[in-house]
């Protein structure tokens, strides 16, 4: 399932340096780790903002990039902070439209947090809030032996709900085998039994609205009972010939003795010669 952004809609102030501005509607960006995020930062007039200032900071003093009059942190500045280095660019061509968004590459766990795009010359604020996750595939496993089939998630972020699903979608009983948090990352494990065959799916879902991926495997009928019915097959074969070959075999016998003339036939004869 594609990883889409999520707009949350709000309003509310932001202090400054000692000032309050109103600030615009809060925007949520939600992408997966490694993906690249486009913050959002447009002036509803449209105006024209090629030879003004505009300024993105994380957390409020992070500095992310700044756009001076044609001058940023791409071509000469020189403050921006290590974590951003290289890794954010803006839409040049989108300047003339009121368009100062940028976009962040390859986002890491460590981008995730506030933004804000501040104008200097209208005081307008925007608050951008990015959440980065981690959604790695579920690894799936059948324990043929025992029936079971086991799903692991390995480092999610947000903590993802995991669970089993038959082909009917049917959510099955689980049992969870780990479930712990490690630097921030959730590791979950769960197991659950089945006795018919047929495919299964492992499904981790991580804030609903957001992403869902699923891991599939198919349960095939016990190898014995694959050879079972081949033999039994095989068996039902062998017998139906040796019932049609005696079949045929006593036909021929019949029609041979009623072809061939008795013994008393013969001696009648006999006596009808003399």
């Amino acid at each position: 399932m594609e990883l889409l952004p999520l707009l949350i809609p709000s309003f509310c102030f932001l202090t400054l340096s000692g000032l309050t501005f109103g600030a615009e509607s809060v925007t949520s960006v939600i992408v997966k780790e490694d993906d690249d995020a486009i913050l959002p930062c447009s002036l509803s007039t449209n105006e024209n903002i090629e030879s003004i200032v505009f300024d993105w900071k994380k957390e409020e003093t992070v500095q992310v990039f700044m756009y001076n009059k044609g001058d940023h942190h791409n071509n000469g500045l020189t403050d921006q902070n290590e974590q951003f280095k290289s890794r954010v660019t803006h839409f040049p061509e989108e300047l003339k439209h009121g368009n100062a968004s940028i976009r962040i590459k390859e986002t890491k766990r460590e981008d995730k947090g506030n933004y804000t795009c501040f104008f200097p010359k209208s005081r307008k604020i925007f608050n951008v809030e990015l959440v980065v996750g981690a959604a790695p595939k579920p690894y799936v496993k059948l324990l043929k032996e025992k029936g079971l089939l086991e799903c692991e998630v390995p480092g999610a972020y947000p903590k993802p709900t995991v669970e089993w699903q038959d082909s009917d979608n049917k959510t099955l009983f689980s049992k969870t085998l780990r479930d712990i948090e490690d630097k921030n990352r959730f590791y979950i494990t769960i197991q659950t039994s089945v006795t018919k065959p047929g495919c299964y799916r492992c499904v981790a879902t991580q804030m609903a609205k957001w992403h869902q991926i699923p891991s599939e495997t198919c349960v095939p009928d016990e190898p014995w009972k694959i050879v079972a019915g081949v033999l039994a097959v095989v068996l039902a074969v062998v017998v139906v010939g040796i019932l049609v070959w005696c079949y045929f075999k006593n036909k021929k016998k019949t029609n041979k003795e009623s072809s061939e003339p008795s013994a008393q036939e013969l001696k009648l004869n006999a006596d009808q010669s003399v």
